[in-house]
């Protein structure tokens, strides 16, 4: 018989979330599919089963190596799972840091003059 976990359990034992709580809620606002399929918190995963977690802008997708309960450090989480992200959704990311202005540090909050120009730029 196949081992299976639930989803909610997985999610936190790989580290895709910082606590079993917020993967439980993620599945409950429905950014966890299995297979293309919505997952409840108590759906269970086994193995080769994909997994897609939508943290906007990129939806990140995952195969399921060996489905386990208890989290595991940071460096042996590739024993179970597999990143299969596709390239153009980490693009996303990069298009994002475009989108914000870039300040200085330290230089405080801007003005309400430089508010506004910034308000204008990204209206544009």
């Amino acid at each position: 018989m196949a081992k299976t976990v639930r989803i909610d359990k997985y999610l936190w034992a790989v580290r895709l979330y910082k606590t079993r709580t917020l993967a439980t809620e993620a599945c409950k606002k429905g950014k966890i599919t299995v297979d293309d399929i919505p997952a409840k918190p108590s759906r269970t995963v086994t193995i080769g089963d994909v997994i897609k977690v939508k943290k906007m802008p990129v939806v990140y997708s995952y195969r399921v190596k060996d489905p386990i309960e208890k989290r595991v450090g940071a460096k042996i989480v590739d024993q179970y799972v597999d990143n299969i992200t596709s390239q153009e959704e980490l693009q996303k990311l990069d298009m994002q840091d475009d989108f914000f202005i870039k300040r200085d540090r330290g230089a405080g909050r801007p003005t309400k003059k430089e508010r506004r120009l910034l308000d204008d730029l990204q209206d544009t």
